[in-house]
């Protein structure tokens, strides 16, 4: 797979991912194997207003390279803006949405909102590709709906006008991220391009990944949601490549290490009370499947601080087991 000076054998992405992918959360999968790593969405609006909250989603560190920022936006001039600034922080490559299927983004004429109107599309990223010295990528879906699937036509568009990368999500529009997709759109869209073609979509398990690259000749996979929980399905899945072997399952006591390990980080670049609420929705995927799971995420929600947290999960991690309702050696939530 080659983009600009891009060079990785099918390479294993990290999905850009609201108030998921922020820089803990993608150190953590970057030690775990992801090879190409993205931004949150940055509001493309909200940087050529100098928003700084937004413009603080494009920061990165050199050891999170490959690094993309992803821009979303239905304004050809902010469009265009946005990605002259993301410039600026040296990337290696822009991204952009054009599959966020969400009412308020969509709605609006961005993400997905561009499926209903590939001239403008073809303008906004036109506009985006002459503004930077970068690759362009983009990422989108089949379709508005099962009743206007174009993915073909928009891959050889975007490819005509100078992407140089394309991830589908192998659903449409209309079905958010329920039902099945459907990967087998992705070999006529190979036929079509030149460019690489990366898969999106429900992809969580070694062997699941492997038959999609046999089955579709795709360039690469990009892992989303499966990443949450389980941020191993990049070393898994190397390790599975490499062995053909599947890794076991990972120890409560791994878990737990994990997770702190992903709440320290936080802490130390968001602050502790933003961390600590922002861990929360992470504590269900880690504790997946140990009995009084539901008991214990319960009682860690209580917290604003990091410390009686860590030591509750390192009292679970010393006796192998979530100890009904009782967690010992911690005073009560406050």
């Amino acid at each position: 797979m080659n983009i600009g000076k891009i060079h990785i054998d099918r390479p294993l992405i990290l999905a850009p991912m609201e108030d998921v992918t922020d820089m803990p959360f993608r150190l953590v999968c970057k030690k775990l194997g992801a090879d190409i790593m993205y931004s949150e969405f940055v509001n493309s609006d909200g940087l050529v207003r100098n928003n700084k909250k937004t413009f603080e989603k494009m920061k990165f560190l050199e050891e999170e390279r490959v690094f993309g920022i992803q821009l979303y936006g239905g304004d050809e001039n902010a469009m265009e803006g946005a990605a002259e600034m993301a410039d600026t922080l040296n990337p290696d490559l822009i991204d952009i949405n054009c599959g966020c299927w969400v009412k308020k983004v969509a709605g609006r004429g961005a993400g997905a909102g561009l499926l209903k109107d590939l001239p403008r599309m073809e303008r906004i990223v036109a506009n985006v590709v002459k503004s930077t010295r970068l690759p362009v990528t983009v990422k989108t879906r089949l379709g508005w709906d099962e009743n206007s699937i174009k993915i073909v036509e928009v891959a050889k568009m975007l490819e005509g006008i100078g992407v140089q990368g394309l991830t589908v999500h192998c659903r449409t529009r209309s079905q958010g991220h329920s039902g099945d997709p459907d990967y087998s759109w992705i070999s006529k869209v190979k036929q079509a391009v030149s460019m690489p073609v990366f898969i999106n979509g429900s992809l969580v398990e070694p062997k699941q990944i492997k038959e999609v690259f046999e089955d579709t000749g795709c360039d690469g996979v990009m892992i989303g949601r499966g990443a949450i929980d389980n941020p191993w399905i990049f070393a898994d899945t190397k390790h599975y490549f490499a062995t053909g072997e599947l890794t076991p399952k990972r120890t409560l006591a791994e878990r737990i290490d994990k997770c702190v390990e992903l709440l320290t980080l936080s802490v130390e670049y968001k602050g502790e009370k933003r961390a600590v609420t922002e861990m929360r929705k992470f504590y269900i995927g880690y504790l997946k499947g140990e009995p009084n799971a539901a008991k214990l995420r319960n009682h860690l929600m209580h917290f604003f601080e990091a410390a009686p947290i860590v030591d509750i999960l390192y009292s679970v991690k010393e006796k192998g087991l979530i100890d009904d309702e009782r967690f010992p050696h911690v005073q009560s939530a406050a």
